[in-house]
């Protein structure tokens, strides 16, 4: 037995370097993937999981044979659930962590982030400690608004006065070459899947367009660094509902909503709070992102109901969330991530 101990230690020290070999590639790949966004590399970095689950488990097996494996396994399963449990029960919700999969938190929240949440209990305690805006609406204009949302798809952008159906959020607007008109986001959307040549004169709006609306919108022209060149940007810069003007508050909390089938940007949102309309005993909350030009409402998000929303932000940890990515198969290039709004 001591012979064949002796014998098996070389073997063993060899699988551990090309175990930690994997592991080491894996995570340069990772970080290599965080700063480049290459999809080659991030297919590399999901071919390398693959890989090192392949390994282990074949070594497990070798080690600790077919029994022992599947043990392990449960063992290592059922302390990750324990731990879960103990971060829902701590945290108050039922999703204490997630990963940030865009860049419209930018500079605050960088995409790959990993996030700790903590569940809200008292909506209504939450928004008051909090010194969000909260703004009384009645049943009849909440239904009003919600009946007729496709209106309510508002947003500004720049356009060629020598050629309207041209469009844009960012620029040099400090010539006479631009000027600014309202659009219906949901009229371009709606264009954008038609093959024929896309006309946005087609979207663009009369201003006195939203003086019906339950929400209005007010603009600015501010700065955004793309690519580090810095040019202009139009974007929201105040809402106004029920005659009470709000300015956005950058240090109004970020909370996680789920969104419905009924939202055009779908799946969790990691998003500030701008204000909330209280509704009868429920809220709705505005949110918008902090390097995104308009609010979530603008671009076909639904106000979000109390009920919705998961938790807000208590800390984040850099690029540990990339391997979630990647796992999940969300390695595609990401809009956005090349500029940040200056404010």
């Amino acid at each position: 037995m001591i012979f064949l101990k002796k014998q098996n230690a070389p073997l063993k020290k060899q699988h551990d370097y090309i175990g930690w070999l994997l592991y080491a590639l894996l995570a340069a790949s990772v970080v290599a993937y965080a700063f480049t966004s290459s999809l080659f590399i991030g297919i590399g970095a999901f071919a390398l999981v693959i890989v090192i689950l392949l390994y282990e488990f074949r070594q497990s097996i070798k080690d600790e044979g077919t029994k022992g494996t599947v043990i392990d396994i449960a063992k290592a399963l059922a302390a990750v659930a324990v731990v879960w449990l103990i971060l829902i029960v701590v945290l108050g919700t039922t999703q204490p962590v997630n990963v940030v999969a865009s860049c419209s938190m930018l500079p605050v929240l960088h995409r790959g982030d990993l996030v700790f949440l903590h569940g809200i209990s008292n909506m209504s305690t939450f928004l008051q400690d909090n010194r969000i805006p909260v703004v009384n609406v009645s049943q009849s204009a909440f239904d009003s608004m919600y009946s007729n949302m496709n209106n309510e798809f508002l947003a500004y952008f720049a356009y060629l006065k020598s050629d309207p159906s041209y469009i844009t959020a960012t620029g040099n607007f400090s010539n006479s070459s631009f000027a600014i008109g309202l659009y219906n986001t949901h009229c371009i959307d709606y264009y954008s899947y038609l093959s024929e040549p896309l006309d946005y004169y087609k979207c663009r709006v009369p201003l006195s367009s939203q003086n019906g609306n339950l929400i209005r919108y007010s603009y600015s022209i501010g700065k955004v660094d793309i690519n580090g060149t810095v040019e202009q940007e139009v974007y929201t810069s105040a809402i106004t509902i029920a005659n009470r003007t709000i300015v956005e508050n950058y240090s109004n909390p970020i909370i996680i909503y789920a969104t419905t089938p009924n939202d055009y940007f779908t799946g969790d949102i990691i998003h500030r709070m701008v204000a909330a309309m209280k509704v009868g005993s429920s809220y709705y909350i505005l949110t918008k992102g902090d390097n995104n030009p308009g609010l979530d409402i603008e671009f076909g998000n639904y106000p979000i109901n109390q009920s919705s929303v998961v938790g807000y932000t208590i800390a984040d940890v850099p690029l540990i969330g990339y391997l979630k990515l990647i796992i999940s198969g969300q390695l595609g290039a990401v809009s956005g991530c090349n500029q940040v709004i200056l404010r």
